[in-house]
């Protein structure tokens, strides 16, 4: 016989406002198998979780019911107080009657009633739990970060100051990402490169961080704690080992007409190229699909003046298998091109350009060398249009959501060309203005003040070219819906930051989630901002969503203090609500069949064959068993399940199918 305590929490007035938590558990002490029922103002609270303490050991219950709020806030709590009393911990459950009951219903005796129900489901379901252990789970103490921009910098250094080995891989040849493209940040204009570099070298040197650039991942097998990475390390035809990086093939590679993709195609580069001055390793690749010896066969320019012999035209992309416990991703955004844009000009024009591009422009190490020039005649734009929320906000474009930085970056540009270009004039045509950070009011405040600068609230409708002119035709909102029609020099566009091409197919990879714009999503936005739904696998930075440098840096250490936490376990410890395959009878007699169609549902591949065999070694059945290192507990696989030989523990069908019949033999 079942001897259950119901203890009904208050929760203040969020629960009993709404509900009679006496009358609830006056109700549940007259339930089948309960041995006392109490109500509590606060059962979340020491003195609450000591009257549930105190009840298992008077009353010897064998199972606990409370009625609180939601068990994602509680259950651990809980849980926590029955085991300290003497009970297995899985033999306790919460009755949601605040979510599921006194949030959705008026005050009245139907919730009420509602809520007596939810506690009875509960009652027939706890009679039923069985008790349960912790997985636990040996735990590889290594990292692998994907992204190598600020936050796979931070993040990786994080976690080796912790004293654990990290592998960081870049697909660029150098590490860095926007923010080495950066002239100055916002809100401080301190530079960029100057806070950035020495991290960058620091990671570069670091003997716990083993960087790999030039290289992506190539698949992933495994679960939390036991990772297995393949990275594919694409060939750089150069001998690093050789290669001092002294530059003299840069010199004298005749192929230099190439779009620098680090000045956002404003400049041009060689063949076989550094990315830009500061980058680690400061060691050229040679891009073979402009290069010339790699197209016709011929020159070998490059090879003949190495002083080393570093070039390896013969070189081949290798596999490398790393095994790793926790994966942190930093993959980083894109911004849009103007070509996005056929009302301003479909992207045709020289002089209107993004938002990075007149960053390139006003760096000291961009192809202007710091002087804001036109890219279409290299003369100084004496009258510049930045416009705000390009493509951002605009459901039409298929881009609903805020960019984010773009009110910031685009205050930061008016101040940067009105300081180089005393003589100038610059208009800003912004939505609204969002500067939510600290001091970044006071920033946008300095730009909309600063001498030249004309803040414009309204849309610009269209962009064409006449005389040598960008004629920019808008609307000021703030002046009775006024027509503005400007002449300008330059057109800046603060495009909408947008995930990175491949970012599906590698969400697909590592078996995380995506949202609609191809952006990494998070377990839980409040609980678990930095977690995904794949245990193990971390999120940090702009593959979230488009964020600032602070948010990113901050993210990144949140993502490291979460990997150094796993690590600091022997063994990893798992919630055991996993899927089992019926293996109560010999196993010869297990009721699975071995169709496995639980194998090709499973999320999260945690389903694996197992041959039974007899005492002479010979196979007699092949069926399905579950690995509890990967299984989330998710039930895919007991829905599929055709001989019905899979359960979830503590959610088993019979545990089920008792909560729904208890709630219709009212």
């Amino acid at each position: 016989m079942s001897r259950i305590g119901v203890f009904i929490c208050h929760c203040g007035e969020n629960i009993g406002a709404t509900v009679d938590c006496a009358k609830v558990a006056g109700a549940a002490a007259d339930m089948e198998g309960v041995a006392c029922a109490v109500d509590y103002k606060y059962m979340c609270s020491d003195p609450g979780q000591t009257i549930i303490k105190n009840a298992i050991k008077e009353h010897g219950l064998d199972g606990v019911v409370v009625g609180a709020c939601s068990p994602r806030m509680h259950e651990p709590t809980f849980r926590r107080a029955c085991a300290e009393a003497g009970l297995n911990p899985y033999l306790c459950e919460i009755a949601n009657i605040r979510e599921h009951c006194s949030w959705v219903h008026d005050k009245g005796e139907a919730t009420t009633r509602k809520a007596i129900d939810l506690v009875k489901s509960l009652v027939e379901k706890v009679k039923r739990n069985r008790p349960l252990n912790p997985i636990q789970v040996p735990v590889t103490k290594k990292a692998l970060v994907i992204g190598g921009g600020i936050a796979g910098i931070q993040a990786s250094l994080d976690i080796a100051n912790c004293g654990y080995q990290v592998i960081l891989i870049e697909k660029e040849p150098s590490i860095g990402g926007h923010m080495s493209q950066l002239s100055e940040t916002f809100p401080t204009l301190d530079c960029s490169q100057c806070i950035l570099t020495p991290r960058m070298v620091e990671v570069a040197q670091h003997p716990n961080i083993k960087l790999y650039t030039y290289a992506e991942l190539e698949n992933l097998e495994g679960f939390i704690g036991n990772f297995k990475a393949n990275i594919r390390l694409k060939a750089k035809s150069i001998d690093e080992k050789l290669c001092t990086g002294c530059g003299l093939c840069t010199t004298k590679c005749p192929t230099k007409k190439i779009p620098s993709e680090f000045n956002a195609g404003l400049g041009m580069r060689t063949a076989i190229y550094v990315p830009f001055p500061q980058a680690v390793p400061n060691k050229p690749v040679i891009d073979r699909g402009h290069c010339t010896h790699f197209r016709t066969g011929r020159c070998g320019v490059c090879e003949k003046t190495c002083p080393t012999g570093a070039i390896r035209f013969d070189q081949q992309d290798r596999i490398m298998t790393e095994e790793v416990g926790a994966i942190v991703v930093t993959t980083g955004f894109n911004v849009l091109n103007t070509d996005f844009f056929p009302e301003y000009g479909y992207g045709k024009y020289m002089d209107v350009i993004t938002g990075i591009q007149f960053e390139r422009l006003a760096s000291a190490s961009g192809p202007t060398l710091g002087e804001i020039r036109r890219p279409s005649d290299g003369k100084v734009p004496k009258k510049i249009v930045f416009v705000a929320c390009a493509g951002s906000r605009d459901p039409a474009k298929g881009i609903p959501y805020c960019s984010k930085i773009c009110c910031m970056y685009t205050a930061k540009h008016a101040m940067l060309y009105q300081h180089k270009v005393h003589d100038g004039e610059s208009y800003v045509f912004y939505m609204d203005i969002r500067a939510g950070g600290k001091n970044y009011e006071e920033f946008v405040r300095r730009a909309i003040e600063e001498d030249g600068v004309n803040y414009i609230r309204g849309r610009v409708a269209r962009i064409y070219e006449k005389e040598g002119k960008l004629i920019v035709k808008g609307v000021d909102t703030l002046l009775s819906a006024s027509p503005v029609e400007i002449e300008a020099d330059m057109v800046i566009l603060a495009t909408a930051g947008v995930a990175n091409k491949g970012a599906e197919e590698l969400a697909q990879k590592m078996h995380i989630s995506y949202d609609p714009y191809q952006f990494f999503a998070e377990a839980h936005p409040k609980l678990k901002p930095v977690e995904t739904n794949t245990a193990g696998i971390f999120l940090a930075g702009a593959c979230q969503a488009p964020k600032d440098i602070p948010e990113t840096v901050g993210m990144a250490s949140g993502a490291a203090v979460k990997v150094a936490g796993l690590f600091s376990q022997a063994n990893l410890v798992r919630e055991p609500m996993i899927a089992v395959v019926n293996r109560t009878a010999p196993p010869v007699f297990s009721t699975c069949v071995g169709c496995f169609m639980c194998q090709t549902v499973c999320p999260y591949q945690a389903i694996e064959r197992e041959e039974i065999k007899d005492r002479t070694g010979k196979v007699l059945k092949t069926v399905a068993k579950v690995n509890p290192g990967l299984c989330q507990g998710c039930g895919t696989c007991v829905a599929f399940c055709r001989s019905k030989s899979i359960d979830i523990q503590g959610y088993s069908n019979e545990q089920v199918y008792a909560e729904v019949m208890a709630l219709l033999n009212n």
